[in-house]
């Protein structure tokens, strides 16, 4: 059983119709084109891989905060606030994790606590690992009351390819640590902003959304 969970792992729901629509192109390719038929079986397989939806068991612990994404540590910096939640004049942490298109793209709360705030904003499509995209990009801020009664943000943005951010979570929803909250399609970053907690992963560490440790209060 483990293995097929591993062979054919839970998909998330947003993927359904998109693997549909690729397993069809397929068959209409297969009747016109050997070679074009096994090149859309890898695409099929890949596009079934994208939406895999794994099982996380989060450490359920208040002092730490956990990866809200699957991918690469692109940036730890000392920043002002979201301008766009008006925090522009407060000091934050911001981790930053870039999502490849090989990535897991299921995201998660960092924290237990209340969903306070939920505020999409329009934007660009700029690769998601320059800087720029944290300001210019399409993103959906989710900023939450931790049960230690710190605010902690996750910034879902879009990235290159990225077409549709989708959140699954909405104003006061009560929320444990590792929910998932939402995903981003074809490619990706999500910021984590917080204050007063201690970092414990560096530049460049890969970290997967739910369980990987960021900080401790």
């Amino acid at each position: 059983m483990i293995m097929l969970d591993k062979i054919f792992p839970k998909i998330h729901s947003e993927g359904y119709k998109f693997i549909a629509i690729s397993i069809f192109v397929t068959l209409i390719l297969l009747l016109f084109s050997k070679f074009l038929g096994i090149l859309s079986i890898f695409i099929t397989v890949w596009v079934y891989y994208f939406f895999r939806d794994p099982e996380r068991i989060s450490i359920n612990n208040d002092q730490y905060l956990v990866s809200p994404a699957d991918g690469l540590i692109t940036d730890i910096s000392e920043v002002d606030g979201p301008k766009d939640l008006n925090l522009q004049n407060e000091k934050f942490t911001r981790v930053s994790i870039f999502m490849n298109v090989f990535n897991c793209h299921v995201n998660r709360s960092p924290c237990s606590g209340t969903v306070n705030d939920i505020f999409y904003k329009p934007g660009k499509f700029f690769n998601a690992s320059l800087d720029k995209a944290s300001e210019e990009n399409e993103k959906n801020y989710i900023k939450f009351k931790s049960t230690n009664g710190e605010d902690v943000i996750t910034v879902q943005i879009a990235g290159l390819i990225a077409r549709r951010i989708v959140c699954e979570c909405k104003n006061n929803d009560n929320i444990k640590q590792g929910d998932k909250i939402g995903m981003i399609r074809f490619g990706s970053r999500v910021d984590l902003y917080f204050k007063k907690y201690n970092i414990l992963v560096k530049k460049n560490q890969t970290a997967i959304a739910g369980e990987t440790l960021i900080a401790k209060l």
